[in-house]
């Protein structure tokens, strides 16, 4: 997606990334001692996202490299694309069976299913509860009502929603703010400039699944600029 000047922006905003950290900070845990964080990450698969897909895949490993010593962290992939169409991975716990599954995937041409993602979401928290849902989109051409109702009850079910939006598209921002609004949840923009940006963002809620607020302290002695200044604010 473009600014309506017709350019990508070339890097994320200060202020929004300080504001994603913060909230991420407010966020309450929601890991039971003794249990393993448990994190679904789901992507927009439809074409106009592929330039950027490969780099997503790449980034995930890092993930489980960051949580491995906070008792572990389960992920699940789920993507939709095409006339539809909506996949959700097994359960995983190691980054080599994620980036597997997420290399199998090729991008198709066709309109967004957020609520799909939200509903699955609802539905595996009632089975064995999720600390964090994760979504990585560029725009949403949904009622925003409707997508508001299924945020809705993944809040009451205490489930954040964190997403990262590529792009500056505005209807997809407003929704997007709304959805992580109503789950307690947070949202940032990033674009093709900010891959290291994006990376500790989405380790540092990788660990928050995986061992809460406290972890991220530990976790932000070797990570970037990002993951400090969300440390700074939980202290």
């Amino acid at each position: 997606m473009v600014s309506k000047s017709g350019r990508v922006p070339t890097q994320s905003s200060k202020s929004g990334v300080d504001a994603f950290l913060q909230k991420v900070a407010a966020t309450p845990a929601t890991r039971r001692a003794g249990d393993r964080g448990r994190l679904i990450f789901a992507m927009d698969a439809t074409a106009s996202r592929e330039p950027s897909w490969d780099r997503a895949c790449q980034i995930q490993g890092q993930m489980f490299e960051e949580t491995a010593t906070l008792g572990g962290l389960d992920v699940q992939m789920a993507y939709y694309r095409g006339f539809g169409e909506f996949q959700a991975s097994k359960w995983v716990n190691n980054s080599a069976e994620l980036v597997r599954q997420m290399t199998a995937v090729f991008c198709l041409g066709g309109e967004t299913q957020i609520r799909k993602v939200l509903r699955h979401a609802i539905n595996e928290t009632k089975k064995k509860k999720v600390n964090a849902l994760v979504f990585v989109g560029d725009c949403c051409e949904e009622d925003i009502d409707k997508l508001c109702a299924l945020a809705g009850e993944l809040g009451l079910l205490n489930v954040p929603v964190f997403i990262f939006h590529e792009g500056d598209e505005p209807t997809a921002a407003r929704s997007f703010r709304q959805i992580v609004k109503l789950t307690n949840g947070a949202y940032c923009q990033f674009d093709g400039s900010s891959a290291q940006q994006l990376r500790d963002l989405m380790s540092a809620v990788a660990v928050y699944a995986a061992g809460g607020r406290k972890a991220l302290e530990t976790f932000s002695r070797g990570a970037g600029q990002s993951v400090a200044l969300l440390t700074q604010q939980v202290r």
